[in-house]
């Protein structure tokens, strides 16, 4: 709505802008040229996101200070906080990261951004910089009009920079002609009033711009040729560390829980931040005008003095909340408990997870294990035992044995709300990363997981079909029927509890073990036939039962058999599919079975 609502408004300011003053189509320009730079550098870091940056991601958050240096490090390479907060807010979405590294990598995140005042202040401002944009621009274009992928991002990273270094000469360029005709400057306030004024202002742009880095660039200019003082430059900054935190929460609306605590805790930080700021304000100043002299920084050098500034209430920031990192992460864990509407809603899909191949196929895995365990329950209520006591240590037999009714399901209702939903879902979201660039590993591991999600949708369809002759048979006061039913209740109730019992330890899981679980349930589906033959004979059973006895044992070897092809999908590690393959095939599963039955 907010967006919807600026948009418009935008845009009549830039026009009226343009008509009133010819000199702002320069610095207008500057700041676009700046923006779509930022883009490009974006689009070219994401070429190289499909490995080596998510690798390095894993690998350097098992400490807070790795987490806070990998964010700091990053954002410098990139000069793009947004992207670093984008794959790390996908990242903790898909539970592939904890929340407090990810709380570490935006600390440091915004660290790291400040080294963009620095570069524009130190040497933006002070060099013919638009005399390097061009050669960038067209190297920029012959690379990325290249096939190969990483060539192409280089491209865009060229280009990016080159867009960059023109905006910030347009805007150089834009501020002195600017500064003739008007003086910003007699709007200065002093005191308290004019730092939460210039506060405010600093985020009110960021927020339009998107991007901190172009508010600094702003800023800067604009103190460079006098059009604000030094103290409303500094307000300023601080409103545009405030600015970033809009995009964060704007990202982590369409996240899921876990990036809706990110999302607030980016919040946070930068909120305590800023008021540590702007309460210490004078003393800041002071700090700077000391640390200056040190570093060899002129007295009158308000540009460098800006960065230093912007540099300090960031790293100070850090240092404050640094030593409580922890408590925030399991203060958001207590208290941000958002909870979907339905446990049928996806819990992982989320746009931002499409950004990398990585993040795509966590997000996925995690979805079909949600389908997973929203089928978990319906079969636990199909046969009629409670979810509580398949988790348990209760004696499944006495469960089955002692059941006095069946429990009134409707399946059909049960089945669209949470599996098919569900599996839609899942099915579109895979879809629709398949039109973006992914790896030949990410490609096949979808595909795998889309299976497992089918064959999951499928486990359900035979229950669907079974639940109708048990409601029927299941308390039958015919003994030898009812019994017959109980086994299969028993059977499907085991395989449920060895499922989750290997789902919870995965790390001993192999091919091997998923047989020896099929080689059970094809164990227990022989001894039922054999069972059922004898009553047969015995006419303790009637020809018409037994071959819904017949059908329904079917059926439970058809969930059996999809539920554990889940699993595997699920439990076997991607790396080490191709290497494990099946010791047993159906037919010797089926000749072992019945030569252990004897």
């Amino acid at each position: 709505m907010l967006k919807r609502f600026l948009f418009p408004v935008i845009l009549v300011l830039l026009a009226y802008g343009f008509w009133i003053s010819p000199d702002f189509k320069e610095i207008a320009a500057g700041i676009a040229l700046f923006l779509f730079g930022m883009v490009c550098l974006e689009e070219g870091f994401k070429a190289f996101t499909g490995g080596t940056l998510e690798s390095l991601l894993r690998v350097s958050t098992s400490r807070s200070w790795k987490s806070v240096t990998f964010g700091m490090t990053a954002t410098t390479l990139m000069q793009s906080s947004s992207l670093v907060s984008l794959i790390t807010l996908s990242f903790v979405s898909a539970e592939m990261i904890t929340l407090a590294a990810g709380i570490g990598i935006i600390m440091g995140a915004n660290i790291g951004t400040t080294t963009g005042a620095w570069l524009i202040a130190g040497f933006g401002l002070k060099v013919d910089i638009g005399a390097y944009a061009m050669p960038a621009i067209v190297f920029g274009v012959i690379l990325f009009m290249q096939k190969s992928k990483t060539l192409k991002g280089l491209g865009y990273v060229l280009l990016g920079i080159g867009f960059l270094f023109l905006g910030i000469h347009y805007m150089k360029s834009g501020f002195e002609v600017f500064q003739s005709g008007v003086n910003l400057a007699q709007y200065a306030l002093p005191g308290l009033v004019g730092v939460l004024l210039f506060t405010l202002i600093g985020m009110v742009v960021t927020v339009i711009m998107q991007s901190s880095h172009a508010t600094l660039l702003v800023i800067i200019a604009a103190l460079a040729t006098g059009q604000v003082s030094y103290e409303n430059a500094l307000a300023l900054a601080i409103g545009a560390n405030l600015g970033t935190t809009i995009t964060t929460v704007m990202g982590g609306l369409a996240a899921n829980l876990s990036g809706k605590r990110l999302a607030v805790a980016h919040v946070v930080f930068n909120v305590i931040t800023a008021v540590v700021a702007i309460s210490f304000i004078n003393q800041f100043i002071w700090l700077v005008d000391h640390m200056a002299a040190w570093m060899g920084i002129n007295d009158d050098n308000y540009l460098l003095k800006l960065a230093l500034f912007h540099t300090l209430f960031n790293l100070l920031g850090v240092l404050l909340l640094w030593p409580f990192l922890y408590k925030l992460e399991a203060a958001l864990i207590r208290y941000i408990n958002f909870v979907p509407a339905g446990s049928e809603q996806p819990l992982y899909l989320y746009p931002d997870a499409l950004e990398t191949p990585s993040t795509s196929v966590g997000a996925v895995r995690k979805e079909v294990q949600h389908l997973f365990d929203n089928a978990y329950g319906l079969l636990a209520h199909g046969i009629s035992l409670r979810r509580a006591v398949i988790d348990s240590d209760e004696s499944l037999a006495d469960a089955v044995k002692y059941t006095r009714r069946i429990m009134p399901l409707d399946l059909d209702d049960a089945y669209e709300n949470k599996i098919k939903s569900l599996h839609s879902a899942i099915v579109a979201f895979i879809g629709e990363a398949q039109t973006r660039e992914l790896t030949r590993e990410a490609t096949e591991e979808l595909y795998v997981l889309r299976q497992a999600s089918r064959s999951i949708v499928e486990a359900t369809k035979a229950m669907k079909h079974m639940h109708k002759n048990l409601s029927r048979y299941g308390v039958s006061s015919q003994l030898a029927v009812r019994e017959q039913y109980d086994t299969m209740r028993l059977q499907i109730a085991k395989l449920l509890r060895e499922l989750r019992d290997i789902l919870k330890h995965p790390e001993n899981v192999t091919s091997l073990s998923l047989d020896a679980l099929t080689l059970a349930q094809e164990k227990s589906s022989q001894q039922l036939m054999d069972s059922l033959d004898e009553l047969i004979r015995s006419r303790h059973i009637q020809a018409q039962v037994a071959t819904s006895v017949m059908n329904d044992e079917s059926y439970v070897m058809e969930l059996a058999k999809h539920l554990i092809k889940a699993a595997r999908a699920l439990l076997i590690d991607p790396d080490m599919r191709s290497s494990q393959t099946l010791a047993l095939d159906s037919q010797e599963i089926e000749s072992l079975a019945k030569a252990q039955n004897g």
